[in-house]
């Protein structure tokens, strides 16, 4: 007989949610890691789910942005919006994703010095923000996108600008890839979604 009484339910059992979050710990500390010293490429397969990114502001130089599709390792696709900047400052970064029952919260850039990143490369499926663009190019072709660290197939509707200014960000992605990706403050532990 198993023990399903009420007082049971409610209970952690602390070994089978370690034994959850510290691969998923391990994962995102090495993912930021390898992306900070630029070792990962635009170009893997992704998870079986999206993350939420929140922000107060998003300030950048160099921006790009165009169509495109992430395929996960079982060969599902995802559309995405895939956007680039090469020089990003980002303050109040709240990054969140689920780990089975739990959420994994990572912060950053909550104090003065705000989150700092190069050649960064955002594949969204969802953004919510108030935006402003400084010599935007929109409808230009893909394959020509000139502002930024990336750029689309030819024939592909593009856009771009010499600066973007992004505030009340909400942001639901499927991968984030960056040259060099500093986060100050940085704090990961379990929490709440972002939004």
């Amino acid at each position: 007989m198993t023990d399903s009484t009420p007082a049971s339910l409610g209970r952690v059992r602390w070994r089978r949610f370690a034994a959850l979050a510290a691969p998923a710990a391990i994962g995102a500390g090495a993912l930021v890691f390898m992306t900070g010293q630029g070792a990962i490429a635009s170009s893997f397969a992704v998870s079986g789910g999206s993350f939420k990114v929140s922000a107060a502001s998003l300030e950048g130089d160099g921006f790009v942005q165009y169509g495109g599709a992430d395929q996960s390792k079982d060969g599902k696709q995802h559309p995405v919006q895939i956007s680039g900047i090469k020089n990003a400052t980002i303050r109040d970064m709240c990054q969140s994703v689920k780990v089975g029952p739990f959420t994994l919260r990572l912060t950053a850039g909550t104090g003065k010095e705000p989150v700092e990143a190069t050649d960064l490369v955002l594949d969204v499926e969802q953004l919510d923000a108030d935006a402003e663009f400084s010599n935007i190019e929109i409808g230009r072709d893909a394959s020509t996108l000139d502002q930024g660290p990336v750029k689309g197939s030819a024939g592909m509707f593009g856009q771009q600008a010499t600066h973007v200014s992004l505030t009340k960000v909400h942001q639901v992605a499927w991968a984030t890839t960056a040259g060099t990706f500093k986060l100050k403050n940085l704090s990961m532990k379990l929490g709440d979604e972002c939004f």
